[in-house]
């Protein structure tokens, strides 16, 4: 089995909506990377998101920008 295999169906896949702390401000280092990536994508950074929300923004911006791929 693959270390990506061993990791599905863990805490790294869980899907934000369901975090417990999901509803609380995103962290810093959300904050800086989604900045980052909004920068290079020219999307305006809204630093209002919850870590939930910052989360599925990062993975869509990451989408559009390339960043982040294996």
């Amino acid at each position: 089995m693959t270390d990506q295999q061993e990791l599905r169906g863990s805490n790294l896949e869980k899907d934000p909506a369901d975090w417990k702390t999901g509803d609380e401000p995103m962290t810093g280092a959300q904050a800086s990377y989604l900045r980052t990536l909004s920068d290079q994508a020219n999307e305006p950074f809204d630093e209002e998101l919850t870590k939930a929300e910052a989360s599925r923004r990062i993975d869509e911006l990451q989408e559009r920008t390339g960043r982040g791929q294996s």
